[in-house]
C-alpha cells in the first residue's frame, strides 16, 4: 500500500484543518469528506472539489483505508464503532470517546483487529519536550506543577464541559511528561456560560510527591496556555502558547531567568504523518488507545469530584 485513502469525518472548525493536512501529505489522498451539515457540505466541496462530500458516514465503507474523526465529542464512539467494525484505520481527535465504558467497549472492538487507532492528543508534539532529559533534575524530584488552558469563550464544544473540551489535553501532557498516574484528585468548578462545568480547577497528587494543578476556562479575560514546574533546581515554565521557555536557577540575578524560544511546529500535521506510518511502516502509534482510555477515566474521575465535591481516591 503506497497512498491511504482518507476520509475526514466532520467538517467543521477543526475538520476542514484536517481536510487540509491529509492533502499536503504525500502518502494521504483526501478521498471522502462526511458532513451531515447542508451547509458545511457546500463549504467542503467548494475547499475540495476533486474529493467526494457524502452525508453520512456509510457511504464510505469499503472505499477507504482509513479515517479522520473531527466530530463533536458526544459522537466519536459511535463514529468510532462503526469505522473500525468496518476494518478501517482510525485517528480520532481528543477524547476519544465520552465515557469510560464506551472507551472500553471501542478497546474490545481493537482487541480483535488489526488496526491504527491514534488520539488527538497533539500536545505532546511541542518541540521542547524532546529536550526534557536535559531538565529531568526539575521533573523527577517532587515537583509542584501547574498547567493553565484559559481563553474568552468562543461558542465552540458545548456540547461538552470544559473537562472534556479543554483538560483532556493537559490531563494526557501531564501523564506523558510525568510518567505516572495520579492517586488522587480534588475539583472545584462553575457553570457560567452553560449548563455545563466552563471552570474548573483541579488537583493531582501522586505517590511519588508530586503535586500538580490543571485550570481550564472558557469563560476567561485572555488567552493562555502554559506549563509551570518547580522544585528545588527552581523554576521552569513553558509558554505554549508563545513557544518558549523560561528557566529560572543559578545564584547570580543576572543569570537567574533564562529565555529558550523553540520551533512552533504544525501539530495536526504531525499526527497525521505519525497516523499514516504506523499504518504504512508499522511505527510505534503516536497515542495509542490505551494512552487515550487514561486520560478518559481521569476525565471521568475529575467529572466524579466537581458533582460530589469531594477527594476521589484513584
Amino acid at each position: 500500500m503506497n497512498n491511504l485513502k482518507v476520509a475526514v469525518v466532520g467538517y467543521g472548525h477543526l475538520g476542514r484543518w484536517h481536510a487540509d493536512k491529509v492533502k499536503a501529505i504525500s502518502e494521504s489522498e483526501l478521498s471522502f469528506i462526511v458532513e451531515p451539515f447542508a451547509e458545511a457540505r457546500e463549504k467542503a466541496k467548494e475547499a475540495h472539489p476533486d474529493c467526494q462530500v457524502v452525508a453520512n458516514v456509510e457511504d464510505i465503507f469499503g472505499k477507504v483505508d482509513a479515517a479522520i474523526v473531527v466530530t463533536p465529542t458526544s459522537y466519536h464512539f459511535q463514529v468510532v464503532k462503526k469505522l473500525l467494525e468496518q476494518d478501517i484505520h482510525v485517528f480520532c481527535e481528543k477524547p476519544m470517546t465520552s465515557t469510560v465504558s464506551e472507551a472500553k467497549e471501542i478497546g474490545e472492538i481493537l482487541a480483535k483487529k488489526s488496526l491504527t487507532f491514534q488520539v488527538g492528543h497533539s500536545e505532546r508534539c511541542h518541540q521542547i519536550w524532546e529536550r526534557r532529559e536535559e531538565y529531568s533534575n526539575f521533573f523527577e524530584f517532587s515537583p509542584v506543577a501547574r498547567i493553565n488552558r484559559v481563553a474568552p469563550f468562543k461558542g465552540r464544544a458545548t456540547d461538552v464541559d470544559v473537562v472534556q473540551d479543554l483538560m483532556i489535553h493537559d490531563i494526557d501532557l501531564l501523564l506523558y511528561l510525568f510518567k505516572e498516574k495520579p492517586i488522587s484528585l480534588s475539583s472545584r468548578g462553575f457553570k457560567i456560560r452553560t449548563d455545563k462545568w466552563d471552570h474548573v480547577s483541579t488537583d493531582f497528587n501522586f505517590s511519588s510527591g508530586l503535586k500538580a494543578n490543571i485550570t481550564v476556562s472558557r469563560n476567561h479575560v485572555k488567552e493562555m496556555r502554559n506549563l509551570e514546574v518547580t522544585n528545588h533546581c527552581g523554576t521552569l515554565f513553558f509558554d505554549l502558547f508563545e513557544n518558549k521557555l523560561l528557566v529560572g536557577k543559578g545564584e547570580e540575578q543576572s543569570d537567574f531567568v533564562k529565555e529558550i524560544p523553540y520551533e512552533k511546529r504544525d501539530h495536526l500535521l504531525i499526527e497525521q504523518q505519525r497516523f499514516y506510518n504506523s499504518i504504512l511502516k508499522g511505527d510505534e502509534i503516536f497515542v495509542d488507545y490505551d494512552a487515550g482510555l487514561s486520560a478518559v477515566v481521569l476525565i471521568e474521575k475529575v467529572l466524579e469530584s466537581l458533582e460530589s465535591g469531594k477527594e476521589i481516591l484513584l
